[in-house]
């Protein structure tokens, strides 16, 4: 009972962001803090752009969005569909977890170096 507990109310939590996100267009300045890592240094973390890629995803704009980032484009399918396999709550499976933080760090440090410019939002 709890399991599904745990998966109604984390799935509405998810949907809830995910539409708010498809509604509120992350383009138009103001609508959503800034990143602080790029705001007080000028690096561009790992899911700088992100929202706005998955705005674009959600609004059928996939060159964009990968323009916008990359790894969310790749990623979030990815641990959606994790996600919907698992049969309890993703906090037992380090593998997944290494593997994300690890993909997060190689592409924030790609994407700031003069042959990653590309991957800058």
């Amino acid at each position: 009972r709890s399991r599904l507990l745990w998966w109604a109310v984390s799935g509405s939590a998810v949907a809830a962001a995910v539409t708010y996100v498809g509604l509120v267009d992350p383009h138009v300045a103001g609508r959503y803090p800034v990143c602080p890592l790029h705001a007080l240094t000028g690096l561009w973390c790992p899911f700088c752009g992100g929202l706005r890629a998955t705005h674009d995803l959600l609004t059928g704009q996939l060159a964009a969005a990968v323009g916008e980032n990359a790894l969310i484009v790749v990623g979030f399918p990815l641990l959606a569909l994790l996600w919907l396999l698992r049969r309890s709550p993703p906090s037992s499976s380090r593998t997944i977890r290494v593997l994300v933080v690890v993909a997060a760090i190689t592409f924030g440090v790609a994407r700031n170096l003069p042959f990653g410019a590309a991957l800058a939002p």
